[in-house]
């Protein structure tokens, strides 16, 4: 289906957002820091949250003293230099599905839900600790999506976003692993030809701008004015290779 066309749109964070802790409620923490800034979500706003406070809320947590590096993650250890806990909770994320994106790395991984991803998607917590990603991270989006519209009375999408490398290159940038209430992809078309666009990792992309990376602690951000299709397919519809 063919999206109207988006001329502008405004994106600010919500902050300052308190440090989440593991089993808290999420989309009540969202909301309360609504009421204490005066700010109030509108009819179709897109709220991007960053996959961290996702699973954090989730309880995603892995202590690294339980687990247990074989063989294959302790020579990708040794070329890349990373902890051979983390290796292995990559290799067991993605099934040993990985490629180094330089003899060093960084390792790029196809995760079992079907994501390609730095790391598989592993966030370090600390040096004792490592998060992983949600179980299904469209169910997580769905799931904040009805909470946010039941405390807030307003109807809104969610895209899950996670911080992420390429092969190709240095640096990160921001896409999208869940959402709900937005089609994940947009058709566009202009002098008769039409294109296909991963509309929420356009999303992803934009909020990514503002959200919390190192050293900034904003992992929520809303997304006003963007023209978009309603839809639950989730980001797990485009790939390639899905579980």
């Amino acid at each position: 289906m063919t999206a109207a066309p988006t001329s502008g749109f405004s994106a600010f964070a919500l902050e300052p957002f308190p440090e989440l802790q593991p089993g808290d409620d999420l989309a009540g923490t969202i909301t309360d820091v609504l009421a204490r800034t005066g700010t109030e979500l509108r009819d179709g706003d897109v709220v991007v949250v960053a996959s961290k406070v996702v699973s954090i809320a989730e309880k995603r947590y892995v202590d690294l003293a339980s687990v247990t590096p074989g063989p294959e993650a302790l020579e990708l250890s040794a070329k890349t230099g990373k902890p051979a806990e983390i290796v292995q909770l990559i290799l067991d994320a993605s099934g040993s599905n990985y490629f180094l994106a330089t003899e060093k790395g960084p390792i790029i991984a196809r995760h079992t839900l079907g994501y390609q991803l730095t790391s598989a998607g592993i966030d370090r917590a600390g040096t004792e600790g490592a998060w992983l990603l949600p179980v299904d991270p469209d169910a997580s989006a769905r799931a904040l999506r009805d909470a946010l519209i039941t405390y807030t009375g307003t109807t809104v999408a969610v895209v899950i976003a996670d911080s992420d490398g390429r092969a190709d290159r240095r640096g990160a940038t921001v896409i999208s692993i869940g959402a709900a209430g937005v089609t994940p992809l947009r058709t566009t078309e202009h002098g008769g030809k039409r294109q296909e666009e991963t509309f929420t990792d356009l999303i992803a992309a934009a909020a990514g701008i503002i959200l919390g990376q190192r050293g900034r602690g904003a992992p929520v951000a809303v997304l006003r004015g963007i023209a978009y299709e309603v839809s639950d397919e989730g980001v797990a519809s485009m790939l390639h290779h899905r579980p």
